[in-house]
């Protein structure tokens, strides 16, 4: 990535023209990358998303910074980047707070579809899921989500703005960053279980 391509990126510039050139701006990153790291302590990750979770998001946000409504054709765009889930050349480690299963962000009937999307998502070969429940003991505050791609890239998603970082050292104070957060986590079946109570306080929807 060439040093004029990091820096910070404005949301009112980036959504110019709708959420869809954003999207696909964020497929190509995943396009060139080989193994990327996610945090996410808010919301579940695009990567994972089901087309209703993610519309409820996108019409968010469009609320929020008061953007071109693009929604149908946002949602569809991510839609595609998760078939990169299925390329065998692509690993993906994520890492999420319970916080993020617990957020009522769509109506419970949407929510649960999406908590049984995550749980589905753990049986796939190129993907990680490790999940810090709300009672393990945190070495760091979580704070922004970000995503890190190879060693050369990582994002970061504030109100305001997106902050592409390539400099060396901010990208090993981001994995250790990860790394640190990630021993707080459980994943395989404990992952899994913890899905499975946050789905059961849903009720039967």
């Amino acid at each position: 990535m060439s040093t004029h391509e990091a820096g910070t990126r404005p949301w009112k510039q980036q959504l110019a023209s709708g959420h869809r050139p954003v999207q696909d701006a964020l497929t190509v990153e995943h396009e060139r990358s080989t193994v990327m790291r996610a945090w996410e302590a808010s919301i579940v990750v695009g990567l994972l998303q089901t087309a209703d979770y993610a519309r409820h998001v996108f019409n968010a946000f469009v609320d929020l910074r008061e953007t071109v409504r693009d929604v149908d054709d946002a949602v569809q765009a991510r839609m595609q980047r998760q078939e990169l889930l299925d390329r065998p050349d692509k690993q993906y480690h994520v890492l999420m707070s319970e916080s993020v299963l617990r957020a009522q962000l769509c109506p419970p009937g949407v929510m649960a579809a999406q908590l049984d999307r995550l749980s589905d998502a753990t049986a796939l070969d190129t993907f990680s899921l490790s999940i810090i429940p709300f009672e393990a003991s945190l070495a760091l505050p979580p704070a922004n989500g970000f995503w890190m791609h190879d060693e050369r890239l990582v994002i970061v998603e504030d109100w305001h703005a997106e902050l592409w970082l390539d400099q060396p050292d901010d990208i090993a104070l981001y994995r250790r960053v990860w790394d640190t957060l990630s021993g707080s986590a459980v994943f395989g079946e404990d992952a899994r279980k913890v899905i499975t109570r946050c789905r059961k306080a849903l009720g039967s929807v």
